[in-house]
């Protein structure tokens, strides 16, 4: 479970700094949003956004899932500078074994909230959803009192299924809805079956690591 903190393969230049803004005002007629890999090079780039844009500290196991998750996990990029990214693995549901993508973290610094980069960061998730054709959903946490991401992601199709008490530690509120996109996958419609799961299906509440998306989701969107 991480902790709770109030201290964020492509070439890329360092994140803005914490609480820092653009040089001048931003011009969406003169932008460009890219997502690039997450590397070995470029991990402490995601460390850094983590820190500014979560209120909880992610743990040495998160960022090693991280490296191997593959397009599961992007940085964003405005104009070059690192400026959010999406981190998802996969989970399978013991009771059931429904295969489902969940959305860790997705966030982007403050200046640059509202530029479509949140937009552009869960387009690529569900692009890859799409692609996979064997997900029976996409779910996260989302913190109750966070309308904004509620809204955010209630556009693109997801809905509150339910409500985790005492989800996070040491922030307030601690209880989180969990939204969740549904789908039909290939497998529930006599299509190919579930290939084995890149990433153990593990309830977060059962392990001390675990990834909690948070209210970082209304970073940006």
């Amino acid at each position: 479970m991480p902790d709770s903190s109030s201290s964020p393969s492509s070439t890329c230049t360092s994140p803005m700094a914490p609480g820092s803004a653009p040089a001048g005002p931003i011009d969406p007629r003169y932008s460009r949003i890219d997502l690039g890999d997450i590397t070995q090079h470029n991990i402490k780039l995601l460390k850094k956004v983590n820190a500014v844009v979560f209120p909880v500290v992610y743990h040495a196991k998160f960022y090693t899932d991280v490296l191997e998750a593959g397009e599961l996990a992007k940085l964003a990029f405005y104009n070059d500078i690192v400026v959010g990214a999406v981190c998802c693995r996969i989970d399978i549901e013991p009771a059931t074994g429904l295969r489902k993508l969940y959305i860790m973290t997705l966030g982007c610094l403050a200046p640059y909230r509202r530029l479509g980069i949140g937009t552009a960061m869960l387009k690529h998730v569900m692009d890859y959803v799409e692609r996979d054709g064997q997900f029976d959903g996409v779910f996260l946490h989302v913190q109750i009192n966070n309308e904004s991401a509620i809204q955010f992601y209630r556009k693109f199709g997801f809905d509150i299924v339910g409500t985790k008490e005492q989800y996070y530690s040491r922030i307030e509120p601690a209880d989180a809805h969990v939204l969740e996109k549904r789908l039909t996958s290939q497998a529930t419609t006599g299509g190919t079956p579930h290939p084995p799961p890149l990433v153990n299906g593990n309830n977060p509440k059962d392990d001390p690591d675990s990834h909690k998306t948070n209210n970082g989701h209304e970073r940006e969107h």
